[in-house]
């Protein structure tokens, strides 16, 4: 809808300026001015905060303030060639716990939506930190990020932190 009222003013500016000017110079002015509609148009498909222009991104988010088992979640996303991702999640405690989980969840943007993609659970038993290093294809053309998940819990007290890495392009 504002696609076809921009095309309607931009038209009727033109109409305006061919009566009051002569027609090679309201010519290079309607031009410059559908040019300048046209360039807002393309501005919409610019990177967002939510992608970064880089091979990698990465995020860390320690425990709310100092938990008694989790101490921090770490997740990174880097792209190894035009159709492969590396991955890399870490889930690290302040001491052995019983149980420590890992989730990653590999997002792929559609719409200008993210979605998720793939997704992988680990967990493992009287540990004080587990990490995973993943290869995965997929395909070019758009924006992949990760999201993770990081929990430990110790004698009945489970605490859990959370982290989303920017997106990054897969050309």
């Amino acid at each position: 809808m504002a696609k076809k009222w921009k095309q309607i003013l931009a038209a009727g500016l033109t109409t305006g300026l061919l009566m009051a000017c002569s027609a090679q110079s309201v010519f290079a002015q309607s031009d410059s001015l559908i040019d300048a509609i046209l360039d807002e148009e393309e501005d919409a498909d610019e990177i967002t905060a939510e992608e970064t222009t880089e091979d990698f991104a990465e995020d860390t988010s320690y425990s709310m303030l100092r938990g008694t088992n989790l101490n921090l979640g770490s997740v990174k996303i880097q792209r190894m060639a035009s159709n492969e991702i590396g991955i890399y999640g870490l889930t690290q405690c302040h001491k052995k716990c019983s149980k420590v989980y890992l989730y990653l969840y590999l997002e792929r943007k559609s719409d200008g939506s993210y979605y998720t993609y793939k997704y992988w659970k680990f967990n493992a038993s009287n540990v004080t930190s587990l990490s995973k290093t993943l290869n995965v294809a997929v395909p070019s053309g758009t924006y992949y990020r990760v999201r993770g998940y990081h929990a430990a819990s110790n004698g009945g007290l489970k605490e859990s932190t959370s982290t989303l890495t920017q997106g990054i392009m897969m050309k």
